[in-house]
């Protein structure tokens, strides 16, 4: 009876906080000034993917932020979504800021969260980012700015588990990964599309979201007879990139430009120039160190 009784009162009140491991409390005041009481800011990773849109993340990946991040993703600690949704509305606003881009038609934020890997949904029980996105959504409307998440993205097979890889292997791992969910195309035109993620270490996936909402966006174009998916001038970062067999380099990845029947050219340092943005709760501190505004 005594464990019984333990049980359900620890699914009303939290055990222990998320990034300290304090008692009943869902994230302490230390660990939620970690987590959102900075500005967000601008974020790169070293190298850079191709077609990375501009990603501004509200905390580093370390200490506390961390831990919050795992409990919530890993060990099932739902009610810290409603802290990391504040902490990426934060970031939301701070990328929209940066990118200044006119909403289609006055419509809405959209937040279309990079899907985490079906495998992984089924083993966790939920989809963090998701869960995160509706939290930040929500908050943003609090605060006046009209938001809704738009699950427009999904996998179309199956990826090898990111841990332990290096960023060119992440970049193989998903290329051509993701594809916008039939019907979403239309959607995507309804505002101003922000990226979201929980966490940004080499930005692949970030990169591949990307790739997946412009060529969409180009597949529907106003040139191609069909309704735009995004306003406005809209240029395609396809961000392709190809190894040389058999060759080991240690400088950047190397750009594929040239230009397959009827498409655009690659572009890289996408910036926002299509009034696309990425926001994420945490980056890898390395990330935070570049400044090349």
């Amino acid at each position: 009876m005594r464990d019984w009784w333990q049980d359900l009162t620890d699914l009303v009140l939290p055990a222990e906080c998320g990034g300290c491991g304090r008692a009943r409390t869902v994230l302490c005041a230390r660990c939620r000034t970690a987590l959102s009481g900075a500005v967000p800011r601008r974020v790169r990773p070293v190298p850079e993917p191709a077609g990375l849109p501009s990603v501004h993340a509200a905390a580093r990946y370390a200490d506390e932020v961390r831990a919050t991040l795992l409990a919530h993703k890993e060990r099932g600690a739902l009610a810290l979504s409603g802290p990391l949704g504040e902490a990426l509305a934060g970031a939301v606003r701070a990328g929209l800021a940066a990118v200044r881009a006119p909403c289609a038609g006055g419509g809405p934020v959209l937040l279309v969260p990079v899907p985490s890997a079906r495998r992984a949904v089924r083993a966790r029980g939920h989809d963090p980012a998701r869960r995160i996105a509706y939290a930040a959504a929500g908050e943003l409307r609090r605060a006046g700015v009209p938001a809704r998440v738009l699950p427009a993205l999904r996998q179309r097979r199956d990826v090898a588990d990111q841990s332990g890889l290096g960023s060119r292997q992440r970049l193989a791992n998903l290329a051509g990964a993701l594809t916008v969910v039939p019907g979403c195309g239309r959607l995507l035109s309804a505002g101003r599309v922000v990226l979201v993620d929980d966490l940004m270490t080499t930005g692949a996936s970030l990169a591949e979201a990307a790739r997946a909402v412009r060529a969409r966006s180009w597949a529907v174009s106003p040139d191609r007879g069909a309704e735009s998916s995004i306003s406005g001038p809209a240029l395609v970062y396809w961000g392709e990139t190809r190894e040389r067999r058999g060759e080991q380099r240690s400088g950047p990845v190397q750009q594929w430009t040239g230009r397959r029947p009827g498409r655009p050219p690659v572009t890289a340092g996408a910036g926002g120039a299509d009034g696309m943005c990425a926001a994420v709760v945490a980056a890898s501190p390395d990330a935070f160190e570049i400044n090349r505004n």
